[in-house]
């Protein structure tokens, strides 16, 4: 009985055993199917242009794949920009547009920056200590919504907790809310300052030339409280003196065109910006000149070039150049600044080379900025003599040799060359004994002083009358 059920079981198993199933590509149905789809029979005209789409851009790929493996692992690092009116070029045109437009929308406008200053005053707490007005997280969040009732969600992103973090927090947690506004007046102001810049970039491309430039500063000007009374005739000459600081801080290889990133991170635009204000106290002319964009300042420059210039050509030979400063710098100097910095004449000969008035404007933003990294890269190229990068004890003696000779024929007492070298040594502390580099000279934080010790007897002699030029500084405000 038991055996006859076991038997039933197991005949049962055998019947029910799946049957196995041919692979799909020994049915005939499938390999006529494949054979008939791969041919395109039968297939409607989008199926047929789907396939012929598909095997040229296959075609496409292999050939990119074929010349790629013949020219090595060199990536592609150019690309041809568009033709002036071509379709690719006025759909970049209208999507930079389109761009610039909506950042502009998004931006605050001066009634927005009055009602946040308003609901920053009232809904802060002043501090019975210093008397300030501050807010903690709390009060910052509750007038982030005040302000988004107000003003609309533009103004949202200024209220966000890192940005809470990045301003000093007293005792009790809380940030003064003058320097938040400020923050947000900024942000706002180098905002709107990129937006003018990109719809100048005619190519699009985060740089700007110097016409391009000329063009940002000239639309600027009617903004700038200082500059309204500017003469129409001298705006053209404004403009260019102007460009020219931007492009020497902004453009150190000299490549003719100033990326606006940097532009707008650099001091230069603080100060130009420093314009906008109407100051209602009196200031000073020596106050003014200080500011290398305020109206004074340009035309100092430009009546200062207009005296070297004694025969009137435009630009300034070696012997015109010499009366810069009255006469104080020395004559290698003036010959190695024509070595470095000015191009040879194209017009006037071979050999021939004049100064035109770019190369003037670089010169004197070298000397008065003779401790920044760029005007003391242009000076060290001058005091480079043999132009190894780097300056040695014979350099040092052929420099100042001129400027012992301009110190003693003013009368000064008598003093050793070697005694120079050896204090100037002191001063740098060259991480190679024997010889300094400019990165010597920038570390040190003396560079521009020991530029001037070898370049200008008048600087020579403001470093040796140090300590007395100190105490005639002090005597005044003890007073």
């Amino acid at each position: 009985m038991y055996s006859g059920s076991s038997d039933g079981e197991g005949g049962g198993h055998e019947a029910a055993a799946p049957k196995k199933i041919p692979s799909a590509s020994s049915m005939p149905w499938v390999r006529n199917l494949r054979r008939f789809v791969g041919s395109g029979a039968g297939l409607g005209s989008e199926a047929l242009m789907e396939l012929e789409t598909k095997r040229i851009l296959l075609e496409i790929f292999k050939e990119r794949q074929q010349k790629n493996a013949e020219a090595g692992s060199i990536p592609s690092f150019y690309k041809k920009k568009p033709e002036e009116g071509s379709i690719s070029h006025r759909v970049q045109r209208l999507a930079k547009y389109r761009f610039l437009k909506k950042q502009s929308e998004l931006l605050l406008n001066a009634d927005d920056l009055d009602a946040m200053w308003v609901c920053l005053r009232e809904n802060c707490v002043i501090d019975d200590a210093t008397g300030a007005e501050k807010m903690n997280y709390e009060d910052f969040c509750h007038i982030a919504s005040l302000c988004t009732e107000q003003i609309g969600p533009k103004c949202r992103r200024f209220f966000s907790p890192s940005n809470f973090m990045k301003f000093e927090k007293d005792e009790s947690g809380r940030i003064a809310i003058l320097p938040f506004y400020l923050y947000v007046m900024r942000t706002v102001s180098l905002t709107q300052a990129r937006i003018d810049m990109s719809e100048l970039d005619e190519d699009s491309d985060g740089f700007l030339q110097p016409h391009e430039m000329e063009a940002y500063i000239r639309g600027l000007i009617p903004n700038l409280a200082q500059l309204r009374d500017m003469p129409t005739a001298f705006t053209q000459m404004y403009c260019r003196i102007a460009v020219r600081k931007f492009f020497f801080f902004c453009d150190p290889h000299r490549r003719g065109k100033s990326c606006i990133k940097k532009v707008l991170l650099s001091n230069c635009l603080q100060e130009l910006m420093e314009l906008h204000q109407e100051s209602e106290e009196e200031v000073t002319d020596t106050e003014q000149a200080e500011n290398w964009f305020s109206l004074t300042s340009a035309q100092r420059i430009c009546d200062m070039f207009l005296a070297l210039d004694k025969d009137k050509n435009g630009t300034l030979s070696k012997q015109e150049l010499k009366e810069y400063a009255d006469g104080t710098l020395t004559e290698i100097f003036i010959e190695r600044v024509f070595d470095e910095h000015v191009r040879r004449s194209k017009i006037g000969g071979g050999n021939s080379r004049e100064m035109d008035f770019e190369s003037f404007l670089d010169f004197v933003l070298a000397l008065e900025n003779k401790d920044t990294p760029e005007g003391l890269t242009y000076l060290f190229k001058c005091l480079d003599l043999q132009g190894r990068g780097y300056l040695t004890t014979p350099d040092i003696h052929t420099l100042f040799r001129d400027v012992h000779q301009k110190w003693i024929e003013g009368g000064n007492y008598e003093l050793c060359i070697e005694d120079v070298r050896d204090e100037i040594w002191d001063m740098v502390k060259p991480a190679n004994p024997l010889r300094i580099a400019l990165a010597d000279l920038l570390s040190c934080k003396q560079g521009g002083t020991v530029a001037s010790m070898l370049i200008d007897v008048r600087g020579f002699w403001a470093h040796d009358n140090r300590e007395n030029l100190l105490q005639e500084e002090e005597e005044p405000e003890e007073e």
